[in-house]
């Protein structure tokens, strides 16, 4: 890995009057990607480890690249264009053809998803991290708030 991006864990999952916060970042940076209700559900159900009683969709995927010889490498959130994050899932394949890595355009909700529930690391480009708000003091202050 180069240094134009830099690992990230998710920090919290919020709910909100549209959805869910998806606070992510380092100890010195955090900004938060909004979700809808669904996939916010779906990022924390895969934080805490539960299974959801049917195979949700994100399921179903890791279920057919694990039938293909085939797994998520890392998440790169590498994109924000006016509040909009875009995202690469990178995924390999080895059989017996050979190795092959591939790049694909996904959500970043989707692909954090992924990473999690597949214990696969999520990584931000430092353009992305240089150009969000630090959200840093405000999921402390949450925090907080929530453990009174």
């Amino acid at each position: 890995m180069n240094r134009e991006v830099i690992p990230v864990l998710v920090k919290g999952v919020m709910p909100t009057s549209n959805g869910c916060a998806v606070f992510l970042g380092t100890d010195q940076k955090t900004f938060v990607i909004y979700v809808d209700q669904n996939i916010g559900e779906t990022i924390q159900r895969a934080i805490n480890g539960e299974q959801a009683q049917r195979p949700l969709t994100h399921d179903l995927m890791l279920t057919l690249l694990d039938g293909l010889c085939a797994e998520v490498e890392r998440v790169v959130i590498n994109n924000v264009d006016q509040g909009t994050f875009h995202a690469r899932l990178i995924v390999s394949m080895e059989n017996e053809l050979g190795f092959k890595i591939i790049e694909l355009d996904a959500r970043p909700s989707d692909s954090i998803v992924l990473a999690l529930a597949s214990g696969k690391p999520i990584y931000v480009a430092n353009s992305v991290i240089e150009s969000v708000d630090d959200m840093t003091e405000i999921l402390a202050r949450i925090l907080e708030q929530g453990s009174t």
